[in-house]
């Protein structure tokens, strides 16, 4: 009966312990994991609505500049692959050709200054950097869950519950090398 006794205090001050702790934990990682994924999605909304733009900023501008065509088809170009990326990292480098060509398509406006003063353009170009600021915005918060998320799994104890539970780290949406360099302003 004693040894009955010593096993059920064992569990009582042991085991549950253990048992409460450990599923706190996954609970814990499932909910950082959950605010990754969600941050990711909210990523992919600003960026849908980028892409959603260029269609209309394409035939804005082809209306004014109908011999540019070299520089209309790399954005629509760009943005099909940007459609297709998968991931972080691909989606990074896709955004980052996409991000090159939306810059040859607005620096035409300088050209032709009938675009540059068209009501249809002004407008989708300043719905474009609303949308860019808004992009850099979810990256950043994307990038904030991924830290959170992939020091909670290798941080101890909860590392423990991370490897048998099969949580494995995030990839970080990083900028392409192009546009870590610095600015060049010419005048």
């Amino acid at each position: 009966m004693t040894a009955l006794v010593v096993l059920a205090v064992l569990l009582l001050v042991i085991v549950v312990p253990l048992a409460l702790a450990g599923t706190a934990l996954y609970n814990g990682l499932v909910r950082k994991r959950g605010a990754v994924d969600n941050a990711w999605a909210q990523t992919d909304v600003q960026l849908k609505r980028r892409h959603d733009l260029i269609p209309n900023l394409v035939e804005t501008v082809k209306g004014y500049a109908t011999h540019e065509r070299q520089t209309l088809d790399a954005v629509v170009a760009a943005r099909s692959q940007a459609l297709t990326a998968q991931g972080p990292q691909q989606q990074a480098a896709a955004e980052g050709v996409l991000s090159g060509a939306l810059k040859g398509l607005l620096a035409l406006a300088e050209a032709y200054p009938d675009l540059k003063a068209s009501q249809n353009f002004s407008e989708l170009q300043a719905e474009l950097s609303t949308t860019e600021n808004r992009i850099a915005y979810s990256r950043q918060y994307y990038n904030d869950a991924v830290l959170t998320y992939n020091n909670a799994i290798q941080t101890v104890p909860a590392n423990l519950v991370a490897g048998v539970a099969g949580f494995t780290a995030r990839e970080y949406f990083q900028a392409p090398d192009e546009e870590r360099g610095p600015v060049q302003v010419r005048f």
